[in-house]
């Protein structure tokens, strides 16, 4: 993820539990009352734990040994009353707790989904799609499955801990401190261990994430892996990435797997330690058969939450690996942001470029000083060899990035002081390749273009009757309600064009830019679309990015890119000679 613009709140890849916690803090502040009653019977689950063993010590000690079966009945039912009641309170804790891990869920997809949207599209040229959609999926499953299943058990079993722990120092200190002797290995074991098993778990989320990222890809483009019967290339790539996902997958599961067994072991010892030493202790007359049986069960209380814990401690390095992979996109923010309008810097014309370079990271100079104004209601059209910078030319127009030298100037203002709102209500783009969303031609058509969202189907219609661009929506059967997909048994790219037609059309914009717009339609659709965009307003400029010379020979003005530089190309016949020069020299 090279796309690194983080604040403060960035991931760092020691963060504890409790920072961790703090941070998550702001999508689980609506669960308070919930919180606070999982937390109620966290605590009444633990007391009711550590008070079994002093009722199964007593009854031992003061009824079985003599012999009294009444009082031994009293304390059986005290003892079932005390199950009872931990199986209730572990119930609505368990309930409680998976509501909340639900809603954090919710709220942290819907989070990095609305900041993947902020993020500018240099993020997103930078970062695998099927990476991203681990994340969203994978990585938050992995933290909700912590807060709902883990979390509480976990500090429920450090009250357990505490509360055994300290019963069993206070019944017999000696004892109970030769019994906590395992213990304090296991935390020096669990303190060198964490940041290796963190570490094995970010990997294998690493690699699930390359994983996916590689599917996507080879899914999306299966139509050519077919043309070009490629399926041994793709198999390759997919066995390459299994088989890093798979190893990743391996070291994750060992280096998880490693407390269970020293835990256990630890506990073992630990009822070893108290057998032998509680029975010399009653072998010298200072400790009671009654009081060895609760001692035994306040190891097993005490070692056997430690066990569970190992297990635990093993999600909490997963799911602090998760949240290092999702802090990542919520720490970002986007470096196109809007800027004061100073009163010394103004420009010509709609768009002026000043002094402009650009280069993409770790890229050569796309663009180096470059100069040039366009005005209202003219028509520029941009070409040059595969390559040369016409694109990136346009998506400066657009901000879709900023330059990296020199200044954009939208109607005599920096492009950067206006709010991206009013940008693109003034900016329409055609591409080459639209993007749709899976709905209907009026959805699509309507995206983002709030002035006529509360029509009717027949206000609809009239109005792109009205804008000359109801022949185009006579391509589609069903018209208005045509479902559109983005399955290749939807409709056509020519289709989608259409739509991408109608769509910038209807924001009236100042600017239309128009990348190889017409590419994918046919000669009497594309003699439809010059006439309608021949009725555009008349102070709407046009910029044409294209390859044939047919969209270009109309043009007011013919720029020629290449080589970093744009230079004006006068009439259709010169621009001819640069381009084939341009080709041949390239």
């Amino acid at each position: 993820m090279k796309y690194t613009l983080t604040n403060s709140q960035a991931p760092t890849p020691n963060e504890s539990m409790f920072a961790v916690l703090k941070k998550l803090w702001p999508y689980i502040t609506n669960e308070k009352l919930r919180l606070v009653g999982a937390f109620l019977a966290i605590l009444c689950n633990s007391g009711l734990t550590i008070l079994a063993p002093i009722l199964v010590g007593r009854a031992v000690d003061h009824y079985i040994i003599r012999g009294d079966y009444h009082g031994v009945l009293v304390y059986v039912g005290y003892l079932l009353a005390t199950y009872l009641g931990m199986l209730l309170s572990g119930y609505i804790q368990t309930r409680i707790m998976g509501i909340v891990g639900q809603r954090i869920l919710f709220n942290l997809r819907n989070a990095i989904f609305t900041r993947l949207q902020e993020l500018p599209i240099a993020f997103f040229n930078q970062n695998k799609g099927g990476d991203l959609i681990s994340r969203i999926n994978n990585d938050t499953d992995k933290l909700n499955q912590f807060f709902s299943r883990s979390l509480m058990q976990f500090v429920g079993n450090v009250f357990v801990i505490i509360g055994a722990g300290i019963a069993m120092l206070v019944v017999n200190f000696t004892l109970g401190s030769a019994a906590l002797v395992p213990a304090v290995v296991l935390l020096v074991f669990a303190q060198l261990t964490t940041e290796w098993v963190k570490r094995k778990n970010l990997e294998n989320l690493q690699t699930t994430g390359g994983m996916s990222a590689e599917i996507a890809e080879s899914l999306q483009n299966f139509k050519v892996i077919i043309a070009f019967n490629r399926r041994d290339y793709f198999r390759k790539k997919f066995e390459e990435v299994n088989e890093k996902n798979y190893h990743a997958s391996i070291s994750s599961g060992i280096a998880n797997s490693t407390y269970v067994p020293t835990f256990g072991l630890a506990s073992n010892v630990g009822q070893m330690i108290v057998i032998v030493y509680g029975l010399y202790l009653i072998s010298q007359g200072s400790f009671t058969f009654g009081l060895l049986i609760s001692y035994l069960a306040y190891v097993s209380r005490f070692y056997d939450p430690l066990r569970q814990m190992a297990a635990l401690w093993s999600d909490l390095q997963t799911a602090l690996a998760a949240w290092e992979r999702i802090g990542e996109i919520l720490a970002m923010k986007s470096n196109l942001t809007v800027v004061k309008a100073s009163e010394d810097a103004k420009g010509k014309g709609i768009i002026e470029f000043k002094k402009v370079g650009f280069q993409y990271p770790d890229g050569a100079p796309v663009l180096t000083n470059i100069n040039f104004v366009m005005y209202p209601g003219k028509t520029y059209a941009l070409v040059g060899p595969t390559g040369g910078g016409k694109t990136t030319t346009a998506s400066l127009i657009a901000r879709l990035y900023d330059p990296t030298e020199g200044t954009v100037y939208l109607n005599g203002q920096d492009i950067r002081t206006y709010e991206a709102d009013v940008r693109t209500a003034k900016i329409g783009f055609i591409l080459q390749d639209p993007f749709l969303f899976t709905g209907t031609v009026r959805e699509n058509i309507l995206y983002g273009n709030n002035a006529y969202a509360e029509y009717t189907n027949e206000q609809l219609v009239e109005l792109l009757e009205r804008e000359g661009l109801s022949d185009l929506l006579k391509r589609f059967d069903q018209g208005l309600d045509t479902p559109v997909t983005t399955s290749a048994d939807g409709i056509s790219l020519g289709q989608k064009q259409l739509i991408a037609f109608m769509r910038a059309l209807l924001r009236h914009p100042d600017i239309l830019i128009l990348d190889e717009a017409s590419a994918n339609i046919d000669t009497v659709t594309e003699q439809i679309l010059d006439e309608i965009l021949k009725r555009l307003p008349a102070q709407t400029a046009r910029v044409i990015i294209a390859h044939r010379l047919n969209t270009i020979e109309n043009a007011d003005e013919i720029l020629f890119v290449n080589g970093g530089k744009i230079t004006p190309a006068g009439s259709l016949d010169h621009a001819v000679e640069l381009l084939t020069s341009g080709v041949k020299s390239s």
